[in-house]
Order: structure tokens, then C-alpha cells, then sequence
């Protein structure tokens, strides 16, 4: 049974949190007063960060919260000299239609 979503405030920066098990697979994942809301799964290996898919729950859809997963997962490559590899078609999509913004990060090679 799904818990009730709470009240979705584009104003409000919900609350990131990135997991990454012993094998660098993981996620970020999105939540709103305490509800899981979205998440980002991930992998890192060989100094990149690979993104395979974003998910926001439906009721939260449009509110911004993929994009606050995305600058989470950006800000994390920046901070820790990854190369992204966006295999999901959200980043894919939001790295050609800004380039400039993730050039510094982007591995184009591997997608």
C-alpha cells in the first residue's frame, strides 16, 4: 500500500540523500517531509559517475524535484572529479540542451 504523498511546494527543497552500497551501485534518492518522492540510480567505477534512470513519483511530477536531483548528482561529480555518463534520458536530455553547463563533466565517449 502507498503512503499518502504529502502537499508538493515547488518553493520547498526536499531533502537528497545518496546511498552507495560496497559495489558503488546506489541512488540519490528525493524525499518530502519524510516520503520518498524520487531518486537517481547511479553507479560509479573507473572515475565516472554513470546515471541510468530518474524517477518522481507522479504526484510530484513538474514541480522541479528531477532537476534538484540532477544539480545534487552534478554538485557530487564536480566534488569528487567524475566524468557523468547520462544513459538516462532525463540527464541525456537536460546535458544537450545546456551543454555549456555540464561540459566540464560530461563524457560523451561512453554514452
Amino acid at each position: 500500500m502507498r503512503s499518502a504523498a504529502p502537499d508538493f511546494n515547488p518553493k520547498n527543497m526536499a531533502e537528497i540523500k545518496f546511498d552507495l552500497d560496497t559495489k558503488s551501485l546506489g541512488a540519490l534518492y528525493l524525499y518530502e517531509e519524510g516520503v520518498k518522492i524520487g531518486e537517481m540510480v547511479v553507479n560509479i567505477a573507473d572515475g565516472k559517475l554513470t546515471v541510468y534512470h530518474t524517477e518522481v513519483v507522479p504526484e510530484a511530477e513538474g514541480h522541479g524535484y528531477a532537476k534538484q536531483l540532477l544539480d545534487a548528482m552534478v554538485t557530487y561529480a564536480r566534488e569528487n572529479n567524475l566524468k557523468v555518463v547520462p544513459l538516462c534520458p532525463y540527464v541525456h536530455a537536460q546535458f544537450k540542451r545546456h551543454p555549456n553547463d555540464y561540459a566540464d563533466i560530461w563524457n560523451k565517449q561512453e554514452e
